[in-house]
């Protein structure tokens, strides 16, 4: 499909949209927003709290205080992670968080163009000044997969790849394991959780590869660390993770 005819079925969207929705804020329901806003007004964007440094080298944890120095949060330093650095766009907070759970869980999809541009304002120029082979989404079970219908990481995750002219590959990590929802589960349960849960194609080698590995949010970094892990087991030589968002 052509950028144009990509630009066109978009035009068409929003359009119907707005016959479906007002252009109202879909978070606050008072401010006004249009489906190119992502249906969220100003003043709800003005509850979005970008990540500045300091933040934990690994893990991108911020620190609310000035340091001059680098350092590595207690939570890495009690964790064997697979990734290189793992860095996030925003704290997973008020307006963020609940986009993000109408997005993943109540097929919000309106909300994708909000999440996606907070992303690709912080990641694309970061990711712009290394060089990296492919962008990976962390991907869904396909038994996940149908019953959710799409994969939010894979969505970002292209809007990312236009941004920062880097491949999209959602191929080289599939997910083998069904495993439970990792909301309510504690550090150690999470890790527990991802063993083995994912799983590169015996016949694909990522020999030397640079790879951002991109998922909606971080938390402990267990889905994450489990992602990297199966890739630099494949041949991957740096796994990055980027998210929208950021549990503190």
């Amino acid at each position: 499909m052509t950028a144009t005819q990509t630009d066109r079925i978009t035009g068409w969207l929003e359009a119907a949209l707005g016959l479906v929705f007002p252009e109202t804020c879909q978070l606050c329901k008072n401010g006004r927003a249009k489906a190119r806003d992502g249906y969220v007004c100003g003043k709800c964007w003005a509850q979005v709290r970008f990540i500045r440094p300091p933040v934990c080298e690994r893990c991108g944890l911020p620190y609310p205080g000035d340091l001059t120095t680098t350092f590595v949060c207690s939570n890495c330093s009690g964790m064997e992670l697979h990734f290189s650095s793992a860095r996030s766009a925003v704290v997973a907070k008020s307006v963020v968080l609940e986009a993000i759970h109408r997005f993943k869980y109540q097929h919000a999809l309106w909300f994708e163009k909000f999440l996606a541009d907070l992303l690709v304002r912080v990641a694309a120029k970061e990711l712009k000044r290394e060089n990296w082979d492919f962008i990976v989404p962390v991907p869904l079970h396909p038994l996940k997969l149908r019953e959710r219908e799409f994969n939010q990481a894979a969505r970002l995750a292209a809007h990312l790849s236009r941004a920062a002219n880097i491949p999209l590959d959602e191929k080289s990590l599939r997910r083998t394991a069904p495993t439970a929802t990792q909301t309510l589960l504690t550090r150690e349960q999470r890790a527990a959780n991802m063993n083995n849960a994912f799983a590169v194609p015996p016949s694909l080698r990522l020999d030397g590869k640079r790879i951002v590995l991109v998922d909606d949010v971080f938390t402990t970094g267990a889905t994450t660390s489990a992602g990297a892990l199966a890739l630099r087991q494949a041949g991957a030589a740096d796994v990055c993770v980027w998210t929208v968002a950021r549990g503190l």
